[in-house]
């Protein structure tokens, strides 16, 4: 008699168990690739885009654009919401006869993706009493693809600060959590995002030092980029509900003396600006 037949009989009776040889467990097939689809202009834009000539303020963080954002917000005809951050809104199809029933409807998801965008924007637009809209979300250097293919008529315009100020800007925010070490390859990271964009797309370019200088000038000029006459109420933003402010921004209201807002810190000496900066700061002027 075999012996394991024995010990497993034994084992049978005093205890209820037998043993058995494990079998290896086979792996999980790996899940499908996950189909990538481009990203296209819409088909029928007089019916699938609402908003008109958005524009889109493309900036790095710690910039100024959240000071810029509440003085175009104080304009009665322009709307500025605070950062959208669209990239991250998204659809998804959950079954194959949704897909099938979009698809008959000549959409697929990026295309229902963008309708979503273009219906929130427009939605905010509307709701503030406005009929000019501009977006300010910094990660849209990123992306600026998608804001192209969504609305073709989009219009773009440029905040550029020394680049130094702006990684001690992101470093002071939170000096803990954002040594300078990680600060400036994370703000390059953006700025140099910002000047492929300046490259590749139509758009004037303003500097936040010339914004803090002499917000009227700036703020004349570039409401005649966008369409609107200038009025003497986006100087006085701080007077007005702007809605939440991204962490560590402050209270802009603060920037406000006799209705001007104050001079920006001194740009540093070029003997500051660290070897990895160098290289945007001469494009950007700031560096001879």
């Amino acid at each position: 008699m075999n012996w394991r037949n024995v010990v497993q009989g034994q084992l049978v009776r005093r205890t209820g168990y037998e043993l058995r040889k494990a079998v290896p467990k086979q792996a999980a097939p790996p899940p499908p690739p996950v189909e990538r689809e481009e990203a296209r202009p819409p088909k029928f834009p007089e019916v699938d885009r609402l908003l008109r000539q958005p524009v889109f303020l493309l900036s790095s963080v710690r910039s100024g654009s959240t000071l810029l954002r509440m003085m175009l917000n104080s304009h009665p005809r322009v709307h500025a919401p605070h950062e959208m951050h669209l990239r991250r809104l998204g659809v998804e199809l959950k079954s194959p006869p949704l897909k099938l029933a979009m698809e008959g409807c000549g959409l697929r998801r990026t295309d229902l993706e963008h309708l979503l965008w273009d219906r929130v924007l427009h939605r905010e637009m509307v709701r503030h009493g406005k009929d000019v809209l501009v977006e300010k979300t910094p990660s849209n250097v990123f992306g600026w693809w998608r804001i192209r293919q969504c609305w073709p008529d989009a219009r773009f315009v440029f905040l550029i600060r020394h680049p130094l100020s702006v990684a001690r800007s992101w470093h002071e925010a939170d000096p803990a959590e954002r040594p300078m070490d990680k600060a400036i390859p994370h703000t390059l990271r953006f700025m140099e995002a910002v000047e492929r964009c300046r490259t590749l797309l139509p758009g004037p370019t303003y500097r936040y030092e010339d914004l803090v200088a002499d917000p009227e000038k700036v703020t004349r000029d570039l409401c005649g980029e966008i369409g609107v006459e200038w009025t003497p109420e986006m100087l006085e933003y701080g007077a007005r509900d702007h809605g939440p402010v991204a962490k560590g921004i402050g209270d802009w209201r603060d920037k406000i003396v006799t209705g001007r807002v104050q001079p920006g810190r001194a740009l540093p000496d070029p003997s500051e600006v660290p070897d990895e900066l160098v290289p945007i700061a001469r494009t950007w002027g700031y560096l001879a």
